[in-house]
């Protein structure tokens, strides 16, 4: 599926007033529809060649103080938890879930289709929230997304979903506190991860283990060896 670009460079400079619209289009523009392949069961808008997107946008957005598009791939933390959502849908079936990190909006995806009844998928990048709903229309689903730093807080969830959270320390720091005064008070806390550096190194049950595909180009393998794991 590595076409290229459909459309070539991106314009950094129509992206600097950032609106639904502009970045609607960015996004067509710089993504084909397609199935991660671990989730084959899900369409998201993704990068068809990787490296290229990654390193014209994240050069020409850090330039005008926009993160690099993490929304445009389908993460192997991510893939891992979205499959084992679809594959034990009573983790979410009729519950209240946070998308946390959500990126393209991947796990909170699987989460409606599982049989979530509430779906939040939050993510401070500007654009998730376009990327979010594009791909949840792909998909036939509605989701509500958040866009504001929403670590520290408690909107009453049952079930906190984070995929390929633990590759920076002083995130890592934040979350998890965070996720203990959660999982304290009754919530479910699930995490996908493929051996980042931060994981945590006690306090987590394993429930299932992938060997998910991944894009060489972003990462040290094309095969990343991917934890669900629950927080105990």
């Amino acid at each position: 599926m590595e076409r290229g670009l459909p459309h070539g460079r991106p314009d950094a400079g129509s992206v600097t007033a950032l609106t639904p619209d502009s970045a609607k289009k960015f996004i067509l523009d710089s993504t084909a529809l397609m199935a991660p392949p671990h989730v084959p069961e899900i369409l998201l808008h993704l990068a068809d060649e990787a490296h290229d997107l990654w390193q014209r946008t994240e050069d020409e957005l850090t330039e005008i103080g926009l993160p690099p598009p993490f929304w445009a791939f389908a993460w192997a933390g991510g893939q891992g938890l979205a499959r084992y959502i679809l594959d034990n849908p009573d983790t979410v079936r009729g519950k209240r879930v946070l998308d946390f990190a959500s990126g393209s909006g991947l796990v909170g995806i699987a989460a409606v289709q599982a049989g979530a009844v509430d779906v939040t998928a939050a993510d401070i990048d500007p654009f998730c929230a376009t990327a979010i709903r594009l791909n949840g229309e792909a998909n036939g689903v509605g989701i509500k997304v958040l866009g504001t730093d929403c670590v520290g807080t408690d909107a009453g969830w049952d079930v906190v979903l984070a995929g390929d959270v633990f590759y920076d320390k002083p995130f890592a720091d934040r979350l998890i506190p965070w996720f203990a005064i959660l999982r304290a008070r009754g919530a479910e806390i699930l995490v996908g991860d493929p051996g980042r550096a931060y994981l945590p190194k006690t306090g987590l049950e394993p429930l299932a283990v992938y060997e998910v595909a991944v894009t060489r180009a972003l990462e040290d393998a094309e095969v990343k060896r991917t934890t669900v794991w629950r927080l105990a």
